[in-house]
């Protein structure tokens, strides 16, 4: 598995990974009827930010994006969101993407790496941030409406970088 940055003709690739993921509506608040070149528009960030994939030899892995969380007074703070494609789960990929994730802010100068909205229900990242030193700083109890739990809390986690 290589990480690289994202390029324009990736999306085609990224793109069901995407729609699979905001499809099934357990760890994004997404439109799942959001079009591809809004979810492109989304997805691809520019400078400051950065979006990478993982890719193998039998095609594209998973994707993450990052970037400042706020603009102003409140860049100096990343965060970041993440997709594995569902053939790829359990092969490490969200892991390394993650551990690109924090080098990345890290290289960039950022102080610390805030994630807004974690699933509580979603047990695997929960682990995964955690077993990298992310700690859950606050719950807002039912803000995401989860198709088979119901109404349960977003989390936000954060991780110091200094």
């Amino acid at each position: 598995m290589r990480i690289r940055e994202a390029r324009e003709d990736d999306w085609p690739q990224i793109w069901p990974v995407f729609r699979e993921t905001v499809v099934a509506g357990e760890t994004y608040a997404y439109d799942p009827d959001m079009s591809s070149e809004e979810a492109r528009a989304m997805w691809l960030t520019p400078p400051p930010g950065a979006t990478v994939v993982a890719m193998a030899d039998d095609g594209l892995l998973g994707t993450a994006k990052m970037g400042p969380n706020r603009p102003g007074r409140g860049s100096h703070v990343g965060t970041a969101s993440f997709m594995v494609s569902s053939e790829a789960r359990g092969r490490g990929v969200g892991r390394a993407l993650a551990e690109h994730v924090v080098d990345w802010h890290r290289e960039h100068g950022f102080r610390g790496i805030q994630f807004n909205a974690v699933v509580e229900t979603n047990v695997v990242a929960l682990r995964l941030w955690r077993s990298l030193g992310f700690e859950v700083v606050g719950t807002v109890p039912g803000a995401f409406a989860h198709p088979t739990e119901g109404y349960v809390g977003l989390h936000v986690m954060y991780l110091p970088l200094v």
